[in-house]
Order: structure tokens, then sequence, then C-alpha cells
């Protein structure tokens, strides 16, 4: 095997790992849009505040990202 083939990810990793980071981002978000929603009993307050986390996690995504998808 070579020093080229070693350092790539396969397919399966790729999927996995992109599947963790769709949850790390997604599942916040409409966790606080079905709490604020539910508790508050506000949907439109509930939408501003999970889109509000959902770029939040979407930032931290990014460096997230950076550290899983790096095959050593």
């Amino acid at each position: 095997m070579t020093d080229k083939e070693s350092t790539k990810l396969s397919i399966r990793d790729i999927a996995l790992k992109g599947t963790i980071i769709a949850l790390i981002v997604t599942v916040p978000s409409l966790l606080t849009f079905v709490l604020v929603w539910i508790i508050i009993d506000d949907l439109f307050l509930g939408v501003i505040l999970g889109a509000f986390v959902h770029f939040i996690a979407m930032g931290f995504s990014l460096k997230i990202s950076k550290k899983i998808l790096v095959k050593k």
C-alpha cells in the first residue's frame, strides 16, 4: 500500500462521518425549536430560536469536520 492510498478516506468513512456532523448540526436546533414551542407555546419564537441555534451549530461544524475527517 502506498503512502498516498493510506491517507484517503473511503466512501463509507465519509458517509459515516458526514452523518455524524449532520446530527451534530440538526439535533440541537430541532430540540430548541420543539422545547420552545412546547414550553412557551409560541411557534414563531421557536422558529427564530431554532434557526439561531442552527447557525451557531453550523459555525462549529467546520471546526468539528476538520478534526473528524482527517485520517491518521
